[in-house]
């Protein structure tokens, strides 16, 4: 077993420190490289890594392995021509030793880049990556604080925001004053965290491509959606002018109440015109229109009916709003006197009203797709009686299968030409022959 103990210099520091070419192959000749790097520049960490690879030679070959050691530099004018350097001078090496296994010893994260290199060429039993003890902190950290600068997503989440709060934090201590500065900035950081956390600038891309396909697309739901937008303006507005209609109320009972009494039919509104353009952009769809969709009106009205009931309630028990009242009328036998419904018959109605509503969605919404699964199978059944349903049609047409040239052999039905392959059924030769044949092709 011949195992290659392989030193990896990326940007060639011992060819430009020695003046000598690689790969250096041998142990005399690294031995005598060691000598020479040491002397051009003793404080280079690369002597360390060459003597790291001629005592891993040493300890393979006290256990009896045919050892080769090399050192295989690559070129500093690029990375790309340093790991074609490397790239040729391994093959050249393979070619030479045949060997079984690699151990590849490295001095810096530069140097680990070209492992991928020496593993699509041989296989690589281990890697020794050699840190000079005396800077061995040091270099963890340089090493580390390179990796993180590289990414570019990390530097924009962190460095900017830091950045921006010493250049921000000077002007606002010597304008508004430290204290007031400094909370100024926390809000913002506070924002910024929130607004990473909840992936904010993920939604807002999601919705941007959506609406941008809505547009190009041409959906009826973009005008709804639109429609329904003003709606819910003119709601808030409502509501707060309702809210500000009040005299004064001590707590915040009443005023969220009263916003939520009179935003509501408008709130229901948008959200009606809205699934009112889902619903239509289903129907001009080729997909059946989902339970969903259908059940979404319905749902709208009954939650508003329950919101507008429940604030009305409350409203009328503290004497903010006027008892209702069903006016008197007469209409032929019919006829009604002036009535004042009490808060909890008030609230009793808009309930029941809202389960009602409820319900006939539900029923509307399954009678609905129970036709439509019609519509896709005229027979009402399923895909194995559409089959039986046309070969009874089939049978129908063609009462008498044995007379004509066309009969099929051994009284089976159906036209010779129109009879089907017994490979590609299930009921055929080869699918009796081999009951297992059918599920192996679904599989």
């Amino acid at each position: 077993m011949t195992t290659l103990v392989v030193c990896l210099d990326r940007t060639d520091d011992v060819g430009r420190k020695t003046g000598l070419r690689s790969p250096v192959v041998g142990w005399e000749a690294v031995r005598a490289l060691v000598t020479d790097v040491g002397l051009a520049d003793p404080e280079d960490s690369g002597v360390n890594t060459l003597l790291e690879s001629l005592r891993v030679a040493q300890n393979l070959r006290d256990e009896n392995e045919e050892v080769v050691v090399a050192v295989v530099s690559g070129d500093h004018e690029s990375m790309v021509s340093a790991d074609r350097a490397v790239a040729a001078q391994l093959d050249d090496l393979i070619a030479d030793y045949d060997p079984d296994s690699a151990v590849v010893v490295t001095d810096s994260a530069e140097d680990e880049r070209l492992i991928p290199i020496v593993e699509s060429r041989v296989r690589v039993d281990s890697v020794d990556r050699v840190v000079v003890r005396q800077a061995r902190d040091i270099e963890s950290t340089y090493y580390l604080l390179k990796q993180f600068l590289a990414d570019e997503e990390l530097r924009q989440t962190v460095l900017v925001p830091i950045g921006l709060t010493l250049l921000v934090f000077p002007l606002l201590a010597t304008t508004v004053g430290p204290a007031t500065g400094a909370a100024a900035i926390t809000t913002v950081i506070g924002l910024f965290l929130l607004y990473k956390g909840f992936n904010v600038d993920e939604l807002l891309t999601r919705f941007a491509r959506q609406t941008r396909e809505s547009l190009y697309s041409g959906q009826v739901s973009v005008v709804t959606y639109v429609v329904a937008a003003g709606l819910t303006f003119v709601g808030l507005f409502v509501g707060a002018l309702g809210v500000s209609n009040l005299e004064d109320t001590a707590g915040v009972v009443i005023p969220t109440t009263r916003f939520a009494f009179d935003s509501i039919p408008w709130l229901a509104m948008a959200a009606l015109t809205a699934s009112a353009g889902r619903l239509l952009d289903e129907a001009i769809g080729d997909d059946p229109i989902r339970t969903s969709f259908l059940n979404l009106p319905f749902l709208v009205v009954a939650v508003s009916l329950v919101v507008r009931g429940f604030s009305a309630y409350f409203l009328e028990q503290q004497h903010v709003i006027d008892p209702f009242v069903v006016p008197a009328y007469e209409l032929g036998i019919l006829s009604n006197e002036r009535f004042v419904m009490g808060t909890g018959e008030r609230l009793a109605l808009f309930v029941v009203t809202a389960i009602v509503v409820s319900l006939v969605g539900a029923q509307f919404a399954s009678s609905v797709s129970g036709s439509n699964e019609g519509v896709d199978r005229p027979d009402g059944g399923t895909d194995g009686g559409a089959a039986t349903g046309e070969s009874a049609s089939d049978a129908a047409v063609d009462p008498d299968p044995g007379d004509g040239p066309d009969a099929a052999p051994d009284g089976e039905a159906g036209p010779v030409s129109e009879r089907p392959d017994p490979e590609l059924t299930d009921g055929g030769a080869d699918a009796n022959a081999n009951p297992d044949s059918s599920r192996t092709r679904d599989r």
